[in-house]
């Protein structure tokens, strides 16, 4: 069998396997339900309010933010503090010893960030049905397109997060760099806001990242008629597949071998080193 589709496979069903694990544990259900319950509790309270001069919910036009920002904070930050943490703990040492081992990890970790990642998002859309009642009368089309959005923006932004986290070497540095990054992102990515009310270079700089192109494709799908203050009064979804298909396939074309770099400078010295520097801040 080719090693690179058998690592594939085996990364499949590793990715599986930590899935189920995953959320069976305690700590992710806690971390699900906190902030989840979050993001709901703020449509609560928007719930009776309505866009200026319509009577559009406020609660239904934050949604498909809330959950564009779900998906592509999940991607990066899984991505970025899942690879400090298994670089750390040798992970990472282990899988380079493998046939085309880092191939195998990385579908793996995309297998299980983008699973947990979806029962996230499907917990908040359930909550947004019950707050929101005109959300159930979103088309068939909508639903598609919110399935192939928050698939294509994964894709998309995983192995962003990946490329991220190989250049850094602890998980309170993956954690910061992480946060800064999604932040500073979020800012000008106009996925709570149209991004209409931008500077024209923000507009700009907004147009080259995948945050902005997953909150408009999110957009498209949820948003009510008249909702839509989009830059040409169009939901641009040619566009939103080209500039999420380009990031995705340049993810995975350049992550791998990133990361088989990484890996090649990666010894059990190393690893032990940072192990001791990890117990030291614990004690």
């Amino acid at each position: 069998m080719n090693p690179t589709l058998h690592a594939v496979r085996l990364g499949l069903a590793r990715g599986w396997i930590e899935t189920r694990h995953t959320l069976v544990s305690r700590q992710e259900i806690g971390f699900t339900v906190v902030t989840s319950a979050a993001m709901i509790v703020v449509m609560y309270f928007q719930r009776d309010a309505t866009l200026p001069g319509t009577s559009i919910s406020l609660a239904a036009v934050t949604l498909p933010g809330v959950l564009g920002m779900l998906a592509a904070f999940n991607g990066l930050l899984s991505a970025v503090g899942g690879l400090a943490v298994e670089r750390e703990d040798g992970t990472l040492l282990r899988a380079k010893a493998l046939p085309q081992g880092m191939v195998g990890y990385l579908v793996g970790r995309i297998v299980l960030v983008s699973l947990t990642t979806l029962t996230r998002v499907l917990v908040v859309l359930v909550g947004g049905l019950v707050l929101i009642p005109s959300l159930a009368h979103t088309p068939p089309s909508g639903w598609l397109t919110m399935v192939w959005v928050l698939l294509l923006g994964l894709t998309a932004t995983l192995p962003l997060g990946a490329v991220i986290g190989s250049l850094v070497t602890n998980p309170q540095t993956a954690a910061g760099l992480s946060m800064l990054l999604t932040g500073g992102l979020a800012a000008v990515s106009g996925i709570f806001y149209p991004l209409s009310a931008l500077a024209g270079w923000l507009q700009a700089l907004a147009h080259v990242f995948p945050l902005y192109w997953l909150g408009l494709g999110m957009r498209s799908a949820l948003s009510p008629a008249g909702a839509a203050a989009e830059i040409g009064g169009s939901w641009h979804t040619l566009e939103t597949i080209g500039v999420l298909g380009a990031w995705s396939v340049a993810g995975l074309l350049l992550a791998p071998p990133i990361l088989r770099r990484m890996a090649r400078r990666e010894s059990g010295s190393l690893m032990q080193m940072r192990r001791d520097r990890a117990l030291q801040r614990i004690g």
